[in-house]
């Protein structure tokens, strides 16, 4: 059975502009132990994605339907008390976008840390401990404990964070964007250490990200979403190799590669506003193979050969 599995998922905003339909239906899992890579431009519904998991919603947030189970339970029917205190942190963390400027610049790094675990009931000197170890877990030694966040580097910060996610050895946790504004090295290192926390942990990640390339470091599987709809999931080995979908192959098209010379291509236009999208396929506006049924009716997902799903009527039979 599958670590978490999320069925038909869809979720709305109300804005003063109306309604945005942020997801649309969106259905994967995720094995115990695997990296599922989210993929796909500003705007596709990814960091919505993810807050829907961990149940951290703006107030003009809501989910319509679906269903999201981990360990075979629904936790959408949970009360915030229940999946505050068994899941989130507990069982599902999150290393949120941006989050080297989530730590609090007036409060140590050791209160920062050890607050989720107090709050669980932790007494102050284990959460300490604990707190402590997961940091040596990621590189840093048990000093930054007594350090303020500007004190450190953006790779340590980054390090810092990513101790926080991991010290009450949850079994999934969902990295937004985790390299993001890191200098190259810095985000090697980074990748590095999740490989490393992913073996010894026996982790497993969602791991968000608009680089397809950096994706590919980790990912077992990968989901490509389109304006708040799944265009694409399958293995990395198949999306990377024979990608589907007219939108996954012109962003397997834009990266460069060292092993063969190719001309980079580009996706024209842009993703469509979610409160009024596009009628039938999403992409159809920007599809260098659109049909008119296309523009009628929106795709069904078909599933191709070794559980390839893919979005597209170019499939359909």
């Amino acid at each position: 059975m599958p670590l978490l599995e999320v069925h038909n998922l869809s979720m709305r905003y109300t804005t003063l502009r109306g309604i945005v339909k942020a997801l649309e239906g969106v259905s994967f899992d995720v094995n115990e132990g695997e990296t599922l890579a989210v993929v796909g431009e500003t705007g596709s519904g990814k960091s919505t994605l993810a807050k829907a998991i961990v149940r951290v919603l703006e107030e003009n947030a809501k989910i319509v339907s679906g269903e999201i189970i981990f360990e075979g339970v629904d936790i959408l029917k949970l009360s915030e008390e229940e999946f505050r205190r068994n899941y989130r942190w507990v069982k599902i963390a999150m290393v949120p976008q941006g989050s080297m400027n989530s730590l609090n610049p007036v409060l140590k790094i050791m209160d920062q840390m050890i607050e989720p675990l107090i709050l669980r009931g932790v007494p102050r000197l284990d959460a300490i401990k604990i707190a402590g170890e997961a940091l040596e877990s990621v590189g840093l030694t048990r000093d930054v404990l007594t350090k303020y966040p500007h004190q450190l580097s953006g790779g340590m910060k980054q390090r810092v964070i990513i101790a926080m996610a991991i010290q009450a050895k949850p079994k999934l946790v969902i990295l937004d964007e985790p390299t993001s504004a890191l200098d190259v090295m810095t985000q090697a290192n980074i990748m590095n250490l999740l490989k490393r926390l992913r073996r010894e942990f026996k982790l497993s990640y969602i791991f968000i990200t608009h680089d397809l390339a950096l994706a590919s470091e980790l990912a077992d599987k990968v989901l490509v979403l389109y304006a708040g709809k799944v265009a694409e999931f399958g293995s990395a080995d198949l999306i990377y190799s024979e990608p589907k979908h007219p939108y996954t192959q012109g962003l397997m098209s834009s990266i460069p590669t060292l092993r063969e010379d190719k001309k980079l291509s580009f996706i024209p236009g842009e993703v469509p506003s979610l409160i009024n999208p596009p009628s039938g396929c999403r992409f159809h506006p920007r599809c260098p193979y659109a049909m008119d049924i296309c523009r009628r009716e929106e795709p069904p997902l078909i599933t191709l050969d070794n559980d390839h799903k893919v979005a597209c009527w170019l499939y359909s039979k």
